[in-house]
């Protein structure tokens, strides 16, 4: 029916009006009382009327609601474009919060550690296989820094060593590969070993502290930093926590797992440590 309406409703306002007219005329002829073949018109025509009606209302409202549309459509733009830029402020804000903790933190370092000269550098890459754990950061030859330098974070917490450099480029093993080996001793006890990255602990994130002394009694916990012993590394930087204390297959010496201090997979920006005083 509403197709019908659609489709001929020009055609059928037209005779409508038409008979409305005719009608208007007999009326007013008639002096205004209508006739049996105007009622009968008029009852007919009725229902034409009301479609035609009903069709202009119909049409009234997809028009609004058209227009209404394209009002929706902009202020969802707008809106949008709005919570695009407070989260941007919002990324600004945390990057700014980050920014001042790391600032704070390193200046605490240097106040601790005035004899460390540092170069910050950006992490650009890490290592993706089993058998290597290295970063890759944002400074060389060119900033100063150079092998055997230790990298540690704004806390104080060694990350690792440069085992390679380039001019504006340099690879960090961390303080869990393979190649790592340095003095360490427990603070509670101040019992000395050797630091020693082992490949089966890297999978599990841990570090060796080998040749312990027999008589030393360690606990869960106890805190390892560095001794310094041969003058390469700075002394009293944090490596880790004491997980278990251990007799090597042999029998013949003990060691501990200690559980780095640093996170190395979430940092951003690290520092090298490119000279220190030796702590007599």
């Amino acid at each position: 029916m509403k197709h019908f309406l659609r489709q001929n409703g020009i055609w059928l306002l037209v005779i409508a009006l038409l008979l409305s007219i005719l009608l208007g005329i007999g009326s007013a002829l008639l002096g205004g009382n209508a006739d049996p073949l105007s009622n009968a018109v008029n009852t007919v025509t009725a229902p034409i009327r009301g479609g035609i009606s009903a069709v202009a209302g119909w049409a009234e409202g997809v028009y609004q609601y058209v227009f209404r549309y394209g009002e929706i459509q902009d202020e969802l733009s707008r809106l949008q474009k709005r919570v695009a830029e407070l989260e941007d402020q919002v990324r600004q804000g945390e990057e700014a919060d980050r920014e001042n903790q790391l600032l704070r933190e390193l200046l605490d370092l240097q106040e601790r550690r005035r004899d460390f000269v540092f170069e910050s550098a950006k992490v650009t890459a890490r290592s993706t296989v089993n058998w290597n754990s290295t970063l890759t950061i944002s400074k060389g030859t060119s900033s100063g820094v150079a092998v055997d330098n230790c990298v540690i974070s704004a806390e104080g917490v060694l990350v690792g060593v440069v085992s390679e450099v380039g001019y504006n480029w340099a690879t960090v093993s961390t303080i869990i590969n393979t190649d790592i080996e340095m003095g360490g001793i427990v603070t509670r006890t101040y019992s000395a070993g050797v630091l020693e990255g082992d490949f089966s602990l890297m999978s599990q994130g841990l570090v060796k502290l080998n040749y312990l002394p027999e008589e030393a009694q360690l606990v869960a916990g106890d805190e390892v930093v560095t001794s310094g012993r041969g003058d390469v590394y700075p002394s009293g930087l944090v490596v880790g926590q004491v997980e278990g204390v251990f007799t090597d297959p042999s029998g013949q010496t003990r060691y501990a797992t200690v559980r780095p201090a640093a996170d190395l997979d979430s940092f951003v920006e690290v520092f090298v440590i490119k000279d220190f005083t030796i702590q007599e």
